[in-house]
């Protein structure tokens, strides 16, 4: 599997928007991407404020086929208007660790 975990700040008072707009991609983009495995927001305990964002595509070309999406980018657009900054971004290959 391919895909990325991208470091966010989400602005104060807006996580429950954030997380809204995470479930609408679930129900109507992720039938339509391609590829599309699996996603998760986690929030650690030590981190207040700061989240990492993990999605997962069968391959990188699902995963750069759905970043190359007009779609994908006015519903990234809605969701990086809810964030302090720009996320940092880690994109790279799953491997599980399960024999």
């Amino acid at each position: 599997m391919y895909g990325t975990i991208a470091r966010i700040r989400i602005q104060a008072g807006r996580e429950e928007e954030a997380l809204a707009l995470l479930r609408e991609w679930e129900r109507e983009r992720r039938p339509r991407a391609e590829g599309a495995q699996d996603g998760y927001l986690f929030r650690p305990d030590r981190e207040a404020g700061t989240a990492y964002l993990v999605a997962m595509f069968h391959d990188e070309a699902s995963y750069r086929k759905n970043a190359d999406d007009p779609e994908q980018d006015a519903w990234y657009q809605r969701f990086r208007a809810l964030l302090e900054a720009d996320p940092e971004w880690n994109d790279g290959i799953f491997e599980s660790s399960a024999s």
